[in-house]
């Protein structure tokens, strides 16, 4: 009891002589009260590595096998979150179009808007073409609404579209602050702009090319990446405040969980791949380069097989995600298919040179590359060539390369572990089903006949 009493004591002395704190106790004086626009744009721009940095996509365009906890290579049915970024970057980038406060002290209004609206459509196009129908036009509403309606991928795509124009309409002369991107220069964020809407409109090409051809065109015109120097790249640091992702797995976690696959190095070691020695490592067991076959259970291990390159998982290794040989890839099968004029070989050996380029730091060997009768253009099988080599270049964003592979079939080689076919898209969060019953059930119906399923189809993947 004497106890107790002192307890109760002790607490009121402290609850009470509390009282008289400063209203500001709670305050860190050295942060800033609220976050200006420029800041606000480069911390969604720290969420951009993660849309690359993902076994998970690597696995959906088999680039890469695991070497040992075999499991999440064998495509299980599995749900996706998208809720971090929504709540991440998305939220960061919709407060800077909102926002009626912006200052120009960190460079002019329209330029710090314009910028967060290619970023929020650069995001949005990734989240849509990986689950299909997701909130849009309803979402990033806050209190205002909890449960957003699942917008059409249609609806978003031509939304999008717009969206970039108007950011590229936009902007007026002058840079911006606090951007890690491109250091303020304008000039690159309008050729991101067009470059993104250059290639969404290339994803059409089955659904619609009619408003493919003209959005691919339009944007052609507007003025996209002209060299690997507009790349849109995230630049790690050596240091672990900002470190790659992999070097965090490989390195610190002393994870050599995943090998080239055979696919991949079957592709490009018989040609004599220059790419490759910055891609994998050479198996120690021999020192030649050994893929692992996708999805493979019993026959795996970690001396036998090229683990992941060790210039891939540097720690300030860079994570491209829209680059200029994508550029190139793209104009070649748009050559190739009528779209515009320009000549599909030439385009074709440029976007080549560019990603070896872009991969090595050095054209050597390209035109010796280019010459092997594997390589060389053949106007026969140009469709598939221009695909093939897509996915070599877009080795490490696994999700970029695997949307290609669902638009185009190409490459035709990758394989069925267990019998599981690749998804054709992530599903939908599971516990959206609670928390957005209503709207979560209409999506699905109306998508994929009430079967939420990574094999449900997204609205261009015909």
């Amino acid at each position: 009891m004497k106890q107790t009493y002192i307890i109760i004591l002790v607490l009121s002395f402290v609850m009470g002589g509390c009282s008289n704190f400063d209203d500001d106790i709670n305050t860190n004086p050295n942060l800033p009260s609220q976050a200006s626009g420029t800041q606000l744009i480069a911390n969604a721009a720290l969420y951009l590595p993660g849309l690359a940095s993902s076994p998970k996509g690597e696995f959906m365009a088999q680039y890469l096998a695991e070497t040992q906890y075999v499991g999440a290579s064998l495509y299980p049915e599995e749900s996706t979150s998208f809720y971090g970024l929504y709540q991440g970057p998305l939220a960061n980038l919709q407060a800077v179009i909102d926002s009626e406060e912006l200052s120009a002290s960190q460079g002019p209004v329209p330029n710090q808007v314009a910028v967060a609206k290619i970023l929020r459509a650069y995001f949005y196009w990734n989240i849509t073409d990986r689950w299909g129908d997701v909130p849009y036009s309803e979402a990033l509403k806050g209190a205002e609404d909890f449960t957003p309606a699942y917008d059409t991928q249609e609806s978003i795509y031509n939304s999008l579209f717009q969206e970039l124009k108007d950011a590229n309409a936009m902007m007026v002369a002058g840079s911006i602050s606090d951007d890690i991107i491109y250091g303020g220069d304008m000039s690159k964020w309008q050729k991101l702009g067009n470059t993104i809407r250059l290639l969404m409109a290339l994803r059409l090409s089955e659904v619609d090319p009619s408003k493919g051809m003209q959005e691919f065109n339009d944007a052609l015109s507007a003025g996209v990446f002209a060299s690997n120097s507009d790349n849109l790249v995230f630049r790690h640091l050596a240091d672990a405040n900002s470190q790659n992702y992999w070097y965090g797995q490989v390195v610190d976690q002393n994870r050599e969980w995943w090998a080239v696959t055979e696919t991949l190095v079957e592709e490009m070691k018989p040609v004599s791949d220059p790419r490759l020695p910055v891609y994998a490592d050479p198996a120690r067991a021999n020192g030649e380069y050994v893929g692992l076959q996708f999805g493979e259970e019993d026959n795996i291990g970690t001396e036998e097989f090229s683990l992941l390159g060790s210039d891939i998982y540097a720690q300030d290794a860079p994570v491209y995600l829209v680059t200029y040989a994508q550029v190139l890839f793209a104009m070649a099968e748009a050559a190739e298919r009528g779209w515009i004029s320009e000549d599909t070989e030439s385009l074709y050996n440029m976007a080549i040179e560019q990603s070896i380029v872009q991969w090595t730091g050095s054209s050597d060997g390209v035109e010796e590359f280019l010459n092997n009768p594997e390589i060389a253009f053949d106007d026969t099988r140009a469709m598939e060539q221009i695909g093939n080599q897509r996915w070599v270049h877009l080795y490490m964003f696994g999700y970029e390369a695997w949307s290609e592979w669902r638009r185009t079939g190409y490459p035709n080689d990758l394989v069925s572990p267990n019998g599981a076919d690749v998804p054709n898209r992530l599903s939908y969060p599971d516990n959206e089903a609670f928390n957005n019953e209503v709207n979560y059930d209409a999506a699905v119906q109306r998508q994929f006949n009430g079967q939420e399923s990574i094999y449900g189809k997204v609205w261009w993947d015909l």
